[in-house]
């Protein structure tokens, strides 16, 4: 059975009291309603420095069992930061790290339509660093003793102007590795079209998203959720998994396989332009 309501915030409540805690909320998909029964509970604590690692390695052994470990800031990559992978009543648990005041400054950022994606372990697209803001947005805070995260979610419920304006422009991106991937057809390099491919549809369905004013903050499923965007160009995913089916090293298919993907990049081009009239 997953972890009820009461448990959860029963958790929550006592990770908040490891100093240098500021809240804690629930986020992944079981914060947005779309998870499966086997799905990880996914919960963020945010914090200050310094956070007391070593008190929540006790709590994290006091209700994980002997063998839970939780890693110092940081420990998972500059960008995941760090947590732990816990089995709490059965029930897969990741406690996740996040510097509230560099959120903040990420915030700050986006705001004024600047955003990036940063190479990290296990992020094949780079880590956006506005996922941030949208990971907040997205959350259900489930302790908050100071207001902080509340006040700051009610600002990121506002998709900024600047940043969806931003993103679209990215597209520029998107083309150029379209001519990328041409030179490599000659080579029969697959590898390296697949990879121009790839980056892309990672481009294309953030500008999405950013013309929708909607938060993108995972790469797996990005593409299911670009082509369920109200506007989003005619039958995105299957044209990508089309896209995608093409690249075999015969030079042709290939060759077809970018101009799919090519055809996707004006058609994303033009779904951002009308969305965001």
């Amino acid at each position: 059975m997953p972890l009820s309501d009461e448990r959860l915030i029963e958790l929550a409540r006592r990770v908040a009291e490891v100093p240098g805690a500021v809240g804690i909320v629930l986020g992944g998909s079981r914060a947005r309603g779309s998870h499966a029964d086997d799905s990880d509970t996914d919960v963020g604590l945010y914090y200050r420095h310094p956070l007391d690692v070593d008190r929540l390695d006790r709590l994290a052994k006091s209700v994980a069992g002997p063998s839970a470990v939780v890693t110092a800031p940081g420990g998972w990559g500059p960008w995941v930061d760090g947590g732990g992978w816990l089995k709490i009543d059965g029930n897969p648990v990741d406690w996740i790290y996040r510097d509230l005041d560099r959120v903040l400054g990420v915030w700050a950022d986006a705001e004024q339509g600047r955003y990036g994606f940063h190479q990290q372990t296990g992020h094949p697209l780079g880590f956006p660093d506005h996922t941030y803001a949208g990971e907040l947005a997205l959350s259900r805070i489930l302790v908050d003793p100071t207001g902080e995260l509340t006040a700051l979610r009610e600002k990121l419920l506002v998709f900024p102007p600047k940043l969806a304006e931003a993103l679209v422009n990215g597209l520029w991106e998107a083309d150029f590795l379209v001519a990328l991937a041409r030179k490599a057809v000659s080579r029969r390099d697959t590898a390296y079209v697949a990879g121009c491919l790839f980056r892309m549809v990672g481009v294309c369905a953030h500008a999405l998203h950013g013309a929708a004013g909607r938060w993108l903050i995972n790469e797996k499923g990005a593409v299911a959720a670009a082509a369920a965007l109200p506007g989003a160009p005619e039958r995105f995913r299957q044209r990508v998994d089309a896209a995608f089916a093409g690249i075999d090293g015969d030079p042709l298919r290939l060759s077809e396989a970018i101009d799919v993907a090519a055809d996707l990049v004006l058609e994303t081009a033009d779904a951002c332009a009308i969305m965001m009239r």
